[in-house]
């Protein structure tokens, strides 16, 4: 690594804003990443891999999810250091977070208490995530997780696809006290909370924030608690 500031592409949008937070500008990163002054180099899942050779980059920051492993293979075939992270779950991110700092000689964060969560009441949710088909998220995703972790159970927690497509019967017959409409991957609009509402009768219907939702990493602890008091209010 070279003497001064590492050179990092990232290809992870929440890897991105995180180091970014941290200090360190990216040499380049996606499209998808919100950053429009930084060099792109492509999408999440067609990035220029001949652009990012040519950056020369210390590291190239990539995700088990966010990324396709053929071009994690093909940049690493090239002679460059690739690391993937792999976020599963709320309580995972802190030793993800620190092992990318460790890979970039930055000193340790400083240890943050974590809030207790909040368990009671318990409520169950119906997280969607796309429609045309519906789909939503398993347990054994981030963002579902990260909700458990305010005392909001996932009506999808045991199903054995991390993102299943699901009916609106099959939804409504798990009596979801809350819907949960995230401002992406899928952009959620009026008529279809419309939509759920006649499906899914007595389930409140909240628009939030995708990106608190999903995106892990510097936002994670702020994005918790924003989730918390938005879906301790109204709809």
């Amino acid at each position: 690594m070279s003497s001064g500031a590492p050179r990092v592409v990232s290809l992870v949008p929440s890897m991105t804003e995180t180091l970014l937070a941290w200090g360190l500008t990216p040499v380049a990163c996606t499209r998808f990443c919100e950053q429009p002054t930084l060099t792109h180099v492509g999408g999440t899942k067609d990035p220029d891999v001949a652009a990012i050779v040519a950056l020369d980059p210390d590291l190239v920051l990539m995700d088990r999810e966010e990324n396709r492993l053929e071009d994690a293979e093909a940049l690493a075939a090239a002679g460059l250091v690739v690391h993937a992270t792999h976020v599963t779950a709320y309580e995972e991110v802190s030793a993800q977070m620190e092992e990318v700092r460790r890979l970039l000689r930055m000193d340790p964060l400083p240890a943050v208490a974590r809030a207790p969560a909040n368990v009671a009441p318990l409520l169950t949710a119906f997280i969607a995530i796309w429609r045309r088909p519906w789909m939503t998220c398993g347990g054994g995703t981030y963002g579902s997780t990260l909700l458990a972790s305010i005392g909001i159970e996932n009506v999808y927690d045991t199903s054995e696809s991390n993102y299943p497509q699901v009916g609106l019967a099959d939804v409504a017959s798990r009596n979801p006290d809350l819907v949960l409409l995230p401002s992406e991957p899928y952009r959620f609009a009026a008529r279809h909370a419309a939509e759920i509402s006649a499906s899914v009768p007595g389930a409140a219907v909240h628009f939030v924030d995708g990106q608190d939702l999903f995106w892990w990493g510097a936002r994670s602890n702020q994005a918790r608690s924003r989730l918390a008091q938005a879906l301790r209010s109204g709809p």
